[in-house]
């Protein structure tokens, strides 16, 4: 990255590559940890490639980060990972977990390269979606391989223009009309998610040094378990069940031996109650029927409160990074 300019950069290209930082820097742990116990072939390579990279990632935002005089943040380190570590999950949460680290990755990308105006960071965050989109595919062809693809439900080919006579179709609170394909899409995407962060939280509460950051790691995974439920219902009731991919008891071990920092763990977990939150935003305004706008309003209250506690943990800790501040201007 080895653009001329003469601007600085703004907030929202700062927000971007100190979060990014972070996150690549988090990721780097997490996947060197996946390769020492990883066995099938391809999985193996999907990982090392996404691992190339979280490392590509991390030096190019090093470098830029220098020559503007930016504190590089602390991020995470060799200490934050235990590579002797037993094995925690399985090969098949690997691909699933990289599946949808990459999702979150190009969700973030895509709505971060409209706000980007230097050249050099408009180039960086558009590589970085090229290879996301690259890692995605490469995901996608080996879970149609192996057979291990969860598609989205199918639905009915419309086959006339109707349009929509009743106010009933948008306030109907007891679910009579059938759900609009955006409200299957994102109850589909919905459970898928909250299946991962379900085994995610279960395998960290199990190996976690503190007892409060495991008793919140157990707290999430019931979250998980309720909100699975509910999405999933919404789809049985329409004739639309939906097979989740993971399993508390088949894609985690049993060992109790933590290959990650209790920093690194909730961190990370902190990062998909914020996605969380954002997804279900995405899926309030994707609804046109007011009892599924209802219910995504209250999960989301709840994923907040979880969130908050979560963050008081970092900070009572002294593991919460300070992000990059306006300046105040005002008096004391």
């Amino acid at each position: 990255m080895d653009i001329e300019h003469k601007t600085r950069l703004t907030s929202s290209e700062l927000t971007y590559l100190w979060g990014a930082y972070i996150s690549d820097s988090m990721s780097i742990c997490v996947f060197k940890y996946f390769l020492v116990h990883v066995e099938d072939k391809n999985i193996k390579t999907l990982i090392e490639h996404a691992l190339d990279i979280a490392q590509e990632h991390v030096v190019a935002i090093e470098e830029v980060l220098s020559k503007e005089n930016i504190q590089i943040p602390v991020g995470f380190k060799e200490e934050d990972v235990n590579l002797k570590a037993n094995r925690l999950f399985s090969d098949i949460f690997y691909i699933y977990y990289v599946k949808n680290m990459v999702t979150l990755g190009l969700s973030n990308q895509a709505a971060t390269l409209p706000f980007t105006f230097r050249k050099d960071i408009e180039s960086f965050v558009s590589k970085s979606i090229s290879s996301s989109v690259e890692l995605n595919n490469e995901t996608t062809q080996i879970l149609l391989e192996k057979g291990l693809m969860i598609r989205s439900p199918y639905l009915p080919y419309p086959t006339d223009v109707e349009f929509v006579h009743k106010k009933s179709f948008i306030l109907e609170m007891l679910g009579k009309r059938p759900l609009i394909s955006a409200e299957v899409t994102t109850l589909f995407a919905n459970s898928l998610t909250n299946n991962i962060g379900l085994c995610l939280s279960a395998g960290f509460a199990q190996v976690a040094a503190s007892k409060e950051v495991s008793e919140y790691f157990l707290r999430g995974k019931e979250i998980s378990i309720k909100h699975v439920k509910v999405f999933s219902d919404y789809l049985a009731n329409h004739s639309l069940p939906i097979s989740l991919p993971l399993a508390i008891n088949q894609d985690i071990t049993d060992s109790n031996e933590s290959p990650f920092s209790d920093k690194l763990m909730l961190y990370h977990f902190l990062i998909m109650n914020r996605t969380g939150m954002s997804n279900y935003g995405l899926s309030m305004s994707n609804s046109m029927r007011s009892d599924l706008i209802v219910d995504f309003s209250r999960l989301m209250t709840e994923i907040m409160k979880f969130s908050e506690d979560g963050l008081n943990i970092l900070i009572k800790n002294n593991w919460l990074e300070r992000p990059p501040l306006a300046t105040y201007r005002g008096k004391e």
